[in-house]
């Protein structure tokens, strides 16, 4: 049996199996320590019985960095679609492709999704690579939709999809789009 727990820096060193896969971003040593630094608590691994990592999640919480529109947030009166009220974002889930099938991506999602609705965030957003239909899917089925296109994203030009899942607070689904409704595009710059 497998166990999530909290990532330790030593862990580092025992990933790289889990990122075996061309769609898996691979970071730099000190981004992974910011990520333990920051927010510890929104940073865990699955660890199998033989004590090898089968995947894990980077995630944060976070808002834009200028003020909110209109005080306090609404998403139903912000007259800027930009804006990122407090909210918690994945920004690397991965399995290592031997641990795939196994529930591990969504017991990782649901982790920290618990952990953004304890801070009483208003969602969990990520961006997926528009090319990525296992992860699409696998995020459709945990409750995430498209909000919107991010072209030219990634390095080699593919265009990402902002997926979010609204949370507790958001009561009127207000920062989510529902199936159906057409995502807008944006360009790089007006994400951050």
């Amino acid at each position: 049996m497998s166990t999530i727990r909290p990532m330790r820096p030593k862990d580092l060193f025992k990933i790289s199996s889990t990122n075996l896969d061309h769609l898996t971003e691979t970071y730099n040593i000190g981004f992974y320590l910011e990520y333990l630094t920051k927010w510890p608590d929104l940073c865990q691994v699955i660890e199998g019985m033989d004590g090898n990592i089968e995947g894990y999640i980077l995630g944060k919480l976070e808002s834009s960095p200028y003020p909110a529109p209109i005080s306090p947030y609404d998403p139903k009166t912000s007259p800027d679609p930009n804006y990122l009220p407090w909210h918690g974002h994945i920004t690397a889930l991965t399995v290592a492709p031997s641990a795939r099938r196994l529930g591990h991506a969504t017991a990782l999602s649901s982790a920290l999704e618990q952990q953004a609705d304890a801070a009483e965030a208003w969602f969990v957003d990520l961006f997926v690579r528009e090319s990525n239909e296992i992860a699409k899917t696998l995020y459709t089925k945990m409750g995430y939709s498209v909000y919107r296109r991010v072209k030219n994203y990634y390095n080699d030009g593919e265009d990402a999809l902002d997926m979010r899942k609204a949370l507790k607070r958001d009561v009127g689904r207000g920062t989510v789009r529902g199936e159906g409704e057409k995502p807008f595009e944006v360009s790089p710059d007006e994400v951050w």
